[in-house]
């Protein structure tokens, strides 16, 4: 816990702050050997005469052809990690993606805007594996100490 909160329902509490863990993690990574994989491409469209230069997909960190995402931001954002991990195995530069999230326990502890992990697992069950055809793995971060709040 390192972030003061100022959101009106939340003032004042110390929270997690999702800046410092990402930086944790990024450090953790990087120490065993994960590096950065960035695809750079162009964007055209079929009868059209448009030209994107350089757009790209990224993840955080791969090594050994498995893709792994630290996301702590709004779950549109762990749904689009799935769409990367998929673009990736597509090209064989992957076999399994791993999608590394806060649970609702630790989510109620970060500021306001942060998803969890939970609705991910539940939303790829409910898939049907249909979407991502890639294999993903969830792992859920909980909280060392829950807060209890009146």
């Amino acid at each position: 816990r390192s972030k003061v909160s100022q959101e009106r329902t939340k003032r004042g509490r110390t929270l997690y702050s999702p800046q410092e863990m990402n930086r944790q993690f990024r450090d953790a990574f990087r120490s065993r050997g994960y590096r950065e994989l960035r695809d750079v491409y162009t964007i055209t469209l079929p009868n059209s005469e448009t030209r994107i230069p350089g757009a790209f997909k990224q993840i955080d960190f791969v090594k050994d052809r498995v893709l792994i995402e630290v996301q702590f931001g709004k779950y549109a954002f762990m749904f689009y990690d799935l769409a990367k991990f998929q673009h990736f195995f597509n090209e064989h530069k992957a076999d399994v993606g791993v999608e590394i999230v806060p649970c609702h326990a630790l989510q109620r502890e970060m500021s306001s805007g942060v998803s969890y992990g939970e609705q991910l697992v539940y939303d790829i069950e409910r898939l049907r594996r249909h979407f991502p055809a890639v294999p993903v793995k969830v792992i859920l971060i909980d909280v060392d100490e829950p807060v209890v709040t009146p």
